[in-house]
């Protein structure tokens, strides 16, 4: 079929930007020569925000919005190819989550799902529940539904899979428990929890919460104070504001604390955990966990076995603290090592400043018989 109206629509990648093995770039325009068919041949997106999540998941992927046109094809489920593609623009989780709610609430009719203050609703199948006055509350148990609290002290709450719901006002509080769902806090205080399969969760207020436990799912918290938790395998937590933590217990999940004074915690096996600003803390407790603290006075701590701490920031520290660990330095930080036997005693013990002693910069070491000896990345 071929449409003439250009449709927006959303699009997931790799880490590097790559889809199938081939590299896009914001802004520019591709063209597909040949057949343009579903899961076969040509551009694919979603015009659902949340569909993208069951083919990249939130926690390692990038996304992007885009403008389909040309000759399209549409999939009976959830995607759209088209033999002309434009990468209009690269969104965060965040914006992925309320470009989710927006899309939901412009296909949904409202106006006899709305209610002032303490209200409560419950909607069918793709309907929508809005409550627009303070302390009002917002609850969609339908599939593909929607709830939004927008007043403040609000609550939004939606059960089914792909549902979206959100809380705009300062305190208010967002639930999706549903597979693929998300949940969105934009307001001061506000917490959002999504529990379901690819899940989502964005807190952007000030000492607002994410909390995310699906499998393959993403909380960010973006506000000065927050927290976010990741507790789903490969799922990752994000907060990017001053005194904020992250935490993701989850088998190969990311928390990553941007802001001065953040936390980032991996618990899980091969999880990697990573402090950016100034005096963050990095901290990865499982095994083959990677803990990284790149601002100044920062401090990455490797505990699990096999883990590997790094610190690039100036006058930073790096400690590994498990059998086989490793850790690495800028000129001036401080390195400490553990040696121990099988059965987990410790047997050795060492400290160093990266630039004396001959001890390199950028270079991992690990204590053997002990002294500090240089190991590959």
């Amino acid at each position: 079929m071929v449409e003439t109206k250009p449709v927006v629509a959303y699009k997931g990648f790799n880490r590097d930007f790559t889809c199938r093995g081939f590299r896009y770039e914001v802004g520019e325009t591709y063209e597909h020569d040949g057949e343009v068919k579903a899961c076969e041949s040509g551009f694919h997106a979603c015009e659902h925000p949340l569909d993208v999540f069951c083919y990249y998941a939130p926690a390692t992927s990038r996304f992007a919005s885009v403008i389909m046109s040309g000759e399209m094809s549409r999939d009976s489920d959830d995607k759209i190819v088209a033999s002309r593609i434009m990468i209009e623009e690269e969104l965060s989780l965040p914006e992925m989550i309320k470009r989710a709610v927006e899309y939901v609430f412009a296909r949904s009719n409202t106006s006899k799902n709305t209610v002032a203050s303490y209200g409560a609703l419950e909607t069918r199948p793709h309907g929508a529940a809005l409550a627009t006055g303070d302390c009002g509350t917002a609850f969609a148990s339908g599939t593909h539904g929607a709830a939004s609290a927008e007043g403040n002290n609000g609550a939004a709450s939606t059960t089914g899979p792909c549902g979206v719901a959100s809380a705009t006002g300062e305190q208010g509080a967002a639930l999706a428990t549903g597979t693929n769902s998300a949940a969105l806090a934009t307001g001061t205080n506000g917490a959002a929890s999504a529990t379901g399969w690819q899940g989502a969760a964005s807190a952007t207020g000030e000492r607002g919460a994410a909390s995310t436990t699906g499998t393959n799912s993403a909380a960010t918290s973006s506000g000065h104070g927050g927290a976010a938790s990741a507790t789903g395998y490969y799922g990752a937590a994000t907060a990017e504001g001053n005194n904020g933590a992250a935490s993701t217990t989850g088998d190969y999940g990311a928390a990553y604390a941007t802001g001065p004074f953040g936390a980032a915690l991996a618990t899980g096996h091969s999880g990697e955990a990573m402090a950016t600003g100034e005096r963050g803390a990095a901290i990865a407790t499982g095994r083959n966990g990677e803990a990284l603290a790149m601002g100044d006075y920062g401090a990455a701590i490797a505990v699990g076995p096999g883990g590997a701490a790094s610190t690039t920031g100036e006058r930073g520290a790096a400690v590994a603290m498990g059998r086989h660990g490793r850790a690495s330095g800028e000129i001036g930080c401080a390195l400490f090592l553990v040696e121990r036997a099988e059965d987990g005693k410790i047997i050795h013990a060492w400290a160093g400043i990266v630039g004396r002693d001959g001890i390199k910069p950028d270079v991992f070491y690990t204590l053997r018989d002990g002294k500090p000896v240089e190991v590959e990345d």
